[in-house]
């Protein structure tokens, strides 16, 4: 769906009074029925104070430069007090470099960087073709299979694997500690709890622990837990610094492009014309990609808090007050970005889109993220893969990963 919507999800989005508006709600993009609730801040109120939420009050930046303004602003709007809408428990905080003020913040981050530098990009690249091809290759003609655990969720983990050197064989935890990091416990699913919450993520701790005590004694590698391991500047991380640092790498490389590569397969299928472009040229391939992940936007806000009062559009932010930027928001925004609510794999300006961020926390990771989307289409391309929807996505219920957790296809043969 997007913000053309009519019916009665449309209607009910412009029923409620501004003032009642909470677009946090976790079925509304679970639905995929957000967009014109996001449509209606951005004509009415595109900084918009929600008094009352399951997450307390909070501000909505909801325009294309507003949210950038915020991103960039790094002395007046923090990341230290967390980056999703809803605060987790003080006992069970886990900070990461990515809720860090410089210079710590950027000494950790310098930390991790040389593993997505364009060198070592270059290095990978032959890897990930080759693991894309045997994917490919080995799925099933004619017959329905759920795209996003047999290629999506296979070739991220596979890379995370690589990028920490873990133990193949238990890359699927990978997944699992992902899924559960990038949600809010909640009633109905298997972790309803924060205590269930941390004794997953306190598994996933015991089990870096055990791979950092054997690298730190070992000669530094080219792996993330080799690097951090010997950098001065996390070789003495406390373990929840060390777990908020874990969470936050598998989180960002498997979600941005996991969620992409599902929701590609799904915007060709809705839009056959963007299809038979590529298909027709696929020197477009790079273009699309990053359409593709501005169209998904796969993580769909950050969230600061004002460590200063500030006047943006006319609305006067509090110090202490939550400001919640949301990308999928912007990312639709007709003043910034020509027919916004459409898929144009074409577009004259493909890289003008905010899925990766702005600013000191910009995503590390974003040009390999981009490199295995490419790949995958490529591949998909050469192989004229007649790839087709038959059944209705499962989405996500998180209102901070947009993405999906299942979706049915069929290859044609």
């Amino acid at each position: 769906m997007n913000t053309l919507l009519k019916g009665p999800i449309r209607e009910g989005a412009y029923d409620v009074l501004l003032s009642d508006l909470d677009v946090s709600e976790v079925k509304r993009f679970q639905d995929d029925s957000i967009w014109p609730y996001f449509e209606r801040l951005r004509r009415e109120d595109p900084i918009h104070y929600c008094r009352d939420s399951p997450y307390g009050p909070y501000w909505s930046i909801t325009k294309f430069h507003d949210i950038i303004t915020v991103d960039t602003t790094h002395g007046v709007f923090s990341s230290e007090q967390g980056i999703s809408i809803g605060d987790v428990p003080e006992q069970y905080w886990t900070p990461s470099f990515l809720e860090m003020s410089p210079p710590k913040h950027g000494e950790q981050r310098k930390t991790i960087r040389p593993i997505v530098a364009p060198e070592n990009l270059a290095k990978l690249e032959g890897l990930i073709r080759r693991r894309v091809k045997a994917i490919l290759d080995g799925l099933p003609c004619n017959e329905a299979f759920d795209w996003v655990d047999k290629v999506s969720i296979e070739l991220t983990t596979q890379m995370l694997a690589t990028l920490f050197d873990f133990p193949f064989e238990d890359r699927r935890l990978l997944t699992y500690w992902s899924d559960v990091a990038a949600t809010t416990p909640r009633a109905g699913h298997e972790v309803d709890t924060w205590e269930k919450y941390w004794a997953v993520m306190s598994g996933c701790l015991d089990y870096f622990t055990s791979l950092w005590n054997e690298r730190k004694n070992a000669e530094p590698r080219a792996d993330l837990i080799s690097m951090m391991a010997h950098s001065p500047a996390t070789r003495n991380m406390e373990a929840r610094e060390f777990l908020g640092n874990l969470i936050l790498l598998i989180v960002g490389g498997n979600d941005t492009t996991r969620n992409s590569m599902s929701g590609s397969v799904l915007f060709m299928n809705q839009n056959p014309p963007e299809l038979r472009k590529l298909r027709e040229n696929p020197r477009l391939v790079s273009s699309a990609v990053s359409e593709i992940i501005r169209y998904q936007t796969p993580i769909a806000h950050m969230r600061r808090t004002a460590v200063a009062d500030i006047v943006i559009g006319n609305k006067h932010i509090r110090r202490g007050d939550k400001v919640v930027m949301w990308y999928i928001s912007g990312n639709r925004d007709d003043e910034a970005i020509d027919q916004a609510s459409s898929f144009i794999i074409d577009r004259k300006n493909p890289r003008q889109h905010l899925s990766f961020g702005f600013g000191i926390h910009r995503c590390v990771g974003r040009h390999l993220a981009e490199l295995q989307l490419k790949i995958l289409w490529e591949e998909m391309l050469n192989r004229r893969l007649d790839i087709k929807i038959v059944g209705e996505p499962e989405r996500i219920a998180s209102n901070f990963v947009h993405g999906y957790a299942a979706l049915p296809v069929r290859i044609m043969a």
